[in-house]
């Protein structure tokens, strides 16, 4: 029976199995409702009770509402995060460098975060370029950069590779010429001189003298490299008084192929193959004791097979939060009633049964959870566009985070706790003596 019901679960698309489990984790508060309000009309008591003291209801619901919106925001964006470091990474199909930390090296070669590491020599370079199922090797190497812009060396087909067509301009075609990343505030024809280092670290004026012009823009990538100023390798290795990877009778030369004798080193190089077996058997094949071979995409699957431990933890802390703050407006409530306590009291003094009474005081309570959750969805909405825009700055890459079914199933699974705790209030109210509040 069990692998039959798994079978048929399996069996139904993505939507219908998350709209099943929406329903699921909504149906404990459909229940509830129905078993409370069953053979009574409270709604309209209920109705006279919000509008009596609607300032403070509406701030009960504000309250709700932010946690809710908040908690799931987070949650949104984490996804997103995970599928714009995945957009970033998609074009780098195999990265070769020297021995070393993969993870290191995905941040350095993908998302342009320098990190100090050997070069891989022209002889170890020599292999990987000549090698007959490798269709592209380009050198990545940085170091410069320009305000904050990283200047990064590397091939024309590496930018054809990375951004297809330039949405502007032309390719570079001599060693003082680059092209410029979608958000870099440089304009064609504008020149520019590189500084040494990155960051705080950044010597300025170390290649004075060595102008830069921007002769193209790429398109729109989503990446780091949006901010990135792409220049022929010869480049970077000229304005550091190296051989350009040419013989000398070719030093105004770019582009490879390089001479293995004049090539001054690379901290990465990007390697892609036509066909997708040949990528795996060129991983094995570079991974020697001289050279490691990986692929982004792996890493960064496993990285992210770690944030979705985190993202557990991050929905359990996001449903407390909000148990939590529902906790202290349903404490609230259990105040607010107090106000209600004498018309209460009359109304059971008039023989209006308990529990018509206890659904009064339940469904008072259930609507401010319920609006408070429906209008949490929408500050969700706003704080993940909010946070997407802050994300994308901060990491430059671009982060497009949208509300989808994990949160709804969150949303729901809230509402239905959250409601049952509300039976707390309806209980409190019905152990108050008549006698009392009718004199208070």
């Amino acid at each position: 029976m069990i692998a039959a019901l798994t079978h048929f679960w399996d069996g139904l698309p993505a939507l219908a199995q998350d709209v099943i489990w929406f329903a699921v984790l909504l149906l404990p508060a459909l229940v509830t409702g129905f078993v409370v309000t069953r053979g009574y009309r409270p709604f309209g008591l209920v109705r006279a009770m919000l509008w009596r003291y609607r300032w403070t209801n509406a701030l009960f619901v504000a309250l709700i509402a932010i946690s809710v919106g908040i908690g799931v925001g987070l949650i949104a964006q984490e996804r997103g995060l995970r599928k714009g470091t995945a957009r970033a990474a998609e074009k780098f199909d195999l990265v070769v460098a020297a021995p070393g930390s993969e993870v290191q090296m995905l941040l350095a070669a993908v998302y342009l975060q320098p990190v100090d590491v050997p070069l891989i020599d022209g002889e170890t370079y020599a292999g990987i370029q000549d090698h007959e199922n490798v269709s592209l090797a380009a050198p990545i190497a940085y170091g410069d950069s320009y305000r904050s812009s990283p200047v990064i060396g590397t091939t024309e087909q590496f930018v054809t590779h990375l951004a297809g067509e330039l949405a502007e301009g032309r390719m570079f075609a001599a060693l003082d010429e680059a092209v410029a990343g979608a958000r870099v505030p440089l304009a064609v024809g504008d020149r520019f001189t590189p500084a040494h280092g990155v960051g705080d670290a950044a010597e300025h004026g170390a290649h004075e003298g060595y102008n830069l012009t921007v002769t193209g823009r790429m398109g729109l990538t989503g990446s780091p490299w949006d901010k990135a100023l792409l220049v022929p390798v010869e480049s970077v290795w000229a304005v550091h008084g190296l051989a350009t990877g040419h013989a000398p009778e070719r030093a105004d030369r770019i582009g490879p192929p390089f001479d293995a004798e004049f090539f001054p080193g690379t901290p990465a190089v990007l390697v892609r193959a036509e066909q997708l077996w040949a990528n795996y058997a060129l991983r094995s094949e570079f991974t020697t004791e001289r050279t490691m071979a990986f692929f982004p995409g792996a890493v960064l699957a496993g990285l992210h097979s770690m944030l979705g431990d985190v993202r557990q933890v991050m929905s359990v802390m996001a449903v407390l939060t909000q148990v939590l703050v529902t906790a202290g407006v349903l404490a609230g409530l259990v105040v607010l009633t107090r106000l209600y306590a004498r018309r209460l009291a009359l109304l059971r003094a008039l023989g209006a049964p308990d529990r018509f009474v206890f659904s009064v005081v339940w469904s008072y309570a259930a609507f401010l959870i319920g609006a408070g959750a429906v209008l949490g969805i929408l500050v969700g909405l706003a704080a993940v566009g909010a946070i997407s825009r802050v994300v994308s700055a901060r990491t430059d890459i671009l982060v497009t985070a949208t509300l989808g079914w994990p949160e709804f199933h969150l949303v729901a699974g809230f509402v239905s706790l959250t409601v049952i705790l509300a039976l707390t209030p309806a209980f409190m109210a019905l152990s108050r003596n008549i006698i009392t509040d009718l004199r208070a």
